[in-house]
């Protein structure tokens, strides 16, 4: 989901700079919602099931797409079925080019000897650079982004409609080692919950999914008035709704972070065995807003890109970031 995400805000600037170009996106049907608003972009719903499915189904996809008369195919994903796609674009003579992961560089950032600790490009800035290779250069430096949404009544009767603060927290993520400490998060969301901000008191909306993150998160708000569990109450497209209307979105290295960032949302991230320097910090956030481990204490982090390994005795590594600091940032947003 994070992957799809962070293709949005790159391709806004595109169709702004580029208004005459039809872009059309080929992605999952549950991501369509992103896209939806953006002027002359389409969306070609990958069925991976049925139809798309396979060798044969990828065949299939290429002719349905070489109805849509595309002149070239950018590849901002560079995994086998989009290269399968690809080259069948390049053999019919369509212009063709893919997105450069840098495997090798992040390799070099995440290994335990001869790490070499510094920046790497963005996904932003190589997704930019697949569409440079194509003959069109893209300035992301003036990020435009779409209005908030008109909450629905739904959204409402959940949440209210008075004029509160509202600060999202998508506390989960694909892999533990990303995760904020359980008993820590909850010292977060307690404190803003009895705090102000601005003068307004903080309503604090949690996100997640699936029926042991809405189990954990009931838990945890059921304590506060101002506290709730969003997760199971509406739909995905509602969901993006919501999220355009926060003020802040904390969250771990995960999609809730790319999908808050893409809205023009401020975004708080907390890195455990990730780091920002592998590219993968969310569009147009300041670095102080990345809280992340303590490498004094773990020099071996980032010990992975994705976070699905794990390193003995680095099982405690998000612990090194203080709660309190990531209170006092939250209230600290306007």
């Amino acid at each position: 989901m994070g992957d799809v995400a962070m293709t949005v805000p790159v391709l806004r600037a595109f169709v702004k700079q580029y208004p005459n170009i039809q872009i059309t996106v080929i992605s999952r049907p549950f991501f369509k919602p992103f896209f939806d608003g953006i002027p002359n972009l389409s969306f070609f719903a990958f069925d991976e099931k049925e139809r798309h499915k396979g060798f044969l189904g990828l065949l299939r996809l290429f002719n349905d797409l070489k109805k849509l008369k595309i002149d070239a195919f950018a590849d901002l994903h560079n995994v086998l079925r989009s290269k399968v796609v690809r080259i069948l674009f390049a053999l019919s003579g369509k212009k063709t080019a893919a997105v450069d992961k840098g495997r090798k560089a992040k390799k070099a950032l995440t290994r335990a000897e001869n790490k070499i600790f510094k920046q790497l490009p963005t996904m932003f800035e190589r997704h930019v650079k697949v569409f440079e290779k194509l003959g069109f250069p893209v300035d992301l430096s003036n990020p435009t982004f779409p209005e908030k949404a008109v909450l629905s009544p739904d959204i409402l009767a959940i949440i209210g409609e008075n004029h509160q603060k509202l600060i999202g927290i998508a506390p989960f993520a694909q892999y533990d080692s990303k995760v904020y400490p359980l008993d820590l998060m909850q010292e977060v969301i307690a404190q803003l919950a009895e705090s102000r901000s601005f003068g307004k008191e903080n309503k604090i909306l949690l996100f997640g999914g699936g029926e042991k993150e809405i189990a954990l998160l009931d838990a945890i708000s059921k304590p506060y008035e101002n506290v709730i569990n969003m997760a199971g109450k509406i739909r995905f497209q509602q969901e993006l709704q919501l999220i355009s209307n926060l003020d802040v979105m904390l969250s771990m290295d995960s999609g809730n972070a790319h999908i808050a960032a893409m809205l023009g949302v401020k975004v708080i991230t907390l890195w455990g065995a990730t780091h920002p320097f592998a590219g993968f910090s969310p569009f147009n956030q300041a670095i102080e807003n990345a809280f992340v481990s303590n490498r004094e204490m773990f020099p071996l982090l980032p010990t992975s890109v994705y976070g699905n390994k794990k390193v003995a005795g680095y099982e405690e590594a998000m612990r090194t970031i203080p709660p309190d600091s990531i209170v006092e940032i939250l209230n600290n947003c306007n």
